[in-house]
């Protein structure tokens, strides 16, 4: 039927043949041997076009000091004011896109390229985080703000507190004492923060000059630079207890000191080994995970037919834990320092 639909469309047409014959045109179509795709010829250029000279000239008039910062209509009205008429802006336009060049002309600021902060803890003392956090307030609107520093290695919040603003002198206060009871020495202590208007003030900054302790910051608009007080806020807001809203700040106040305590003395943290932040802050991590084995030991030698591999090993602490590390590994021997 296509062949015959083939031939009557010689001398019919394909619509009629087609519709005499009942056959789609589309099968037709698809029936008919492949051709090569002829190469399209070159495009003549038009007389009217502008010469290279003329386009080049139009260019360095377009990008020049005086008209790098206007549009082509606002040049071309300029220059025929003058009584020069170089092109219609349409052309200019086109001149433009055929290098690229619609967009700004100026020599523009360029945002600094920040570095991604690689930062390393291998004992408890030698990296805190710290962050603010809302708390909402008995009516709409209203808020109290959580100030907490985290240490790095060991979990433990080593200094917090709750106050009706955001202060760079509370936080400076907070930092200040924080520091002195934890004993920190000069050039012992890194503390990282984000790019808060309290994280980068000049009176935290001059503190942390005379402490002789090392600030570093977040990238601008990146969350995972700073994600072990992050995540510590998250567990302290996903808690069953915790208050839509608080009635006022002594409410706050002794509903985060519970919590601390819980975190920081209770809280069996995933990170460290299963261990309490304050079992590592303080050195006792290593007895406690001794004493685990001690307990999965006996546990064995009573029914050594359920463990398919030995006894049990309990989940070790960490030797290292960084803030973004580094793509090419580091053996843990460099990285703990004798």
């Amino acid at each position: 039927m296509i062949a015959s639909a083939e031939q009557l469309a010689k001398t019919t047409g394909v619509a009629a043949a087609c519709q005499a014959l009942t056959v789609a045109r589309s099968s037709l179509y698809r029936a008919r041997p492949k051709t090569a795709a002829q190469p399209k010829p070159e495009r003549m250029a038009s007389p009217r076009a502008l010469r290279l000279a003329e386009k080049e000239a139009v260019r360095q008039e377009l990008n020049s000091e005086r008209f790098a910062d206007q549009a082509p209509r606002e040049v071309y009205a300029a220059l025929i004011d003058e009584g020069r008429y170089l092109c219609s802006w349409r052309t200019m336009y086109r001149s433009l896109d055929e290098n690229r060049e619609v967009q700004e002309r100026r020599n523009q600021l360029r945002h600094p390229n920040y570095t991604k902060p690689e930062l390393l803890a291998t004992r408890p003392n030698q990296l805190w985080s710290w962050h603010i956090t809302k708390l909402l307030g008995p009516t709409k609107w209203t808020y109290y703000y959580l100030y907490n520093i985290l240490d790095i290695f060991s979990r433990y919040s080593v200094g917090w507190l709750i106050a009706e603003r955001e202060s760079a002198t509370l936080a400076q206060e907070l930092i200040a004492a924080t520091c002195v009871r934890q004993g920190i020495l000069a050039d012992q202590l890194t503390i990282h923060a984000d790019r808060g208007s309290s994280m980068t003030s000049k009176p935290v900054a001059l503190l942390m000059a005379d402490l002789g302790v090392t600030k570093t910051h977040s990238r601008p608009h990146v969350s995972n630079d700073n994600p072990f007080s992050e995540a510590q806020f998250k567990t302290l807001k996903y808690r069953p207890d915790y208050p839509e809203r608080f009635g006022c700040q002594p409410d706050a106040r002794s509903w985060a000191a519970e919590f601390f305590h819980w975190y920081n003395y209770e809280h069996h943290h995933s990170g460290i080994g299963l261990l309490t932040p304050a079992d590592v802050h303080f050195g006792r991590g290593q007895a406690v995970l001794e004493q685990r084995q001690q307990v999965l030991q006996i546990a064995y030698q009573k029914n050594p037919e359920r463990y398919v591999k030995d006894v049990s090993i309990p989940t070790q602490l960490p030797a290292a834990v960084w803030i973004n590390p580094p793509k090419s590994p580091i053996p843990v021997e460099e990285l703990i320092a004798p």
